[in-house]
């Protein structure tokens, strides 16, 4: 049988994801059954690839300057987009980080405010990777405190909506406050646990954009796929109406390219050409096994996009970074589909 591989190439600037984001955005999944993992898309990105305000453009140079100093320097664009997230780059404490030092809100000023917040990131990641966790636990860390990477590392190494909505249901008791950020309304229809942004994740790599890629047919299929970035996991999901697993997200966005797969991981893993991710290219199909109890060899899968990022029906759908320990432990490889 013939093998088509899907070659694409992205061009430049379009590695805007999870490393997410790059970023974020590539990211790490909730708890769920099937064919799932995590929705992790560390966002480590080249900062032509965020779109932030000239507000927070301008203090892009103070950044690198403290990123460099904190040995951080591949987390600019993350700072920046967390600038984004706090102040929009237009209040004196433009991370907000003030009380991170135990101050009260607002008492640095903006180059001591951009220290801090660049420090304290640093110390964020340090404790991450000495708990094993991965970097959208520590975006959202920087939001809730170092007590959240704790508590994910108690319960798994990865980030997940899930993980951070427990987190903040615990801390403020259940209570309740309507949020009507348009994250939150697509999310859960507009509200929030009344304590830090259980939404920070998302709030932050909304700032990183899409990749672009040069084959017609591997942008129809993303372009598809994207528009249910965000969207939760649901089991046995295979049309925009209800949202997706993993192989109904698939199934759906290559069929929108004339591309017609079998409905589950293992088939869709059994009607391609196994090839290993070294050599899988944009548009290749990435395969999983034992990331839960199926009864099939093969539990997920995700659609590869380069730079060892895939795109993914994780919870939420979203992009996810295949170098970290959980992706590794369960990887197959790749696949080529077959026509």
């Amino acid at each position: 049988m013939k093998v088509i591989r899907l070659k694409v190439m992205l061009i430049a600037g379009g590695l805007g994801f999870l490393a997410f984001l790059g970023l974020l955005a590539f990211v790490a999944v909730f708890i769920s059954n099937e064919e799932h993992s995590s929705d992790s898309g560390d966002f480590i990105v080249d900062t032509d690839n965020i779109s932030v305000s000239e507000d927070v453009l301008k203090h892009q140079p103070m950044v690198e300057m403290y990123a460099q100093e904190y040995g951080i320097s591949e987390y600019v664009s993350i700072l920046l987009a967390i600038i984004e997230v706090e102040s929009g780059g237009r209040l004196l404490d433009v991370m907000q980080s003030s009380e991170s030092l135990g101050l009260p809100p607002n008492s640095l000023d903006t180059e001591a405010s951009i220290k801090q917040g660049t420090k304290y990131f640093s110390d964020l990641l340090r404790s991450a990777e000495a708990s094993g966790v991965d970097k959208n636990t520590v975006i959202q860390a920087y939001n809730y405190g170092g007590a959240f990477i704790n508590y994910v590392a108690k319960r798994d190494t990865q980030y997940s909506f899930g993980l951070a909505e427990s987190f903040a249901k615990e801390r403020s008791g259940a209570s309740k406050v309507t949020y009507s950020n348009p994250v939150a309304v697509k999310k859960n229809g507009g509200w929030r646990y009344r304590y830090g942004n259980m939404f920070y994740v998302d709030l932050v790599s909304q700032y990183f954009m899409s990749p672009q890629f040069d084959d017609e047919l591997v942008q129809t299929v993303m372009d598809e796929a994207l528009k249910y970035e965000g969207f939760p996991y649901v089991f046995g999901g295979d049309n925009p109406n209800t949202s997706f697993d993993c192989s109904g997200l698939t199934q759906w966005s290559y069929r929108k390219a004339g591309i017609n797969l079998p409905r589950t991981a293992q088939q869709q893993y059994d009607a391609t050409e196994s090839i290993p991710l070294s050599e899988a290219k944009p548009g290749d199909l990435v395969f999983f096994h034992s990331t839960y109890n199926a009864g099939t060899y093969v539990t997920h899968v995700g659609i590869y996009v380069g730079n060892n990022q895939m795109y993914n029906a994780g919870d939420p759908i979203g992009y996810a970074d295949l170098t970290t320990a959980y992706w590794q432990k369960h990887l197959i490889g790749a696949g080529c589909i077959k026509q």
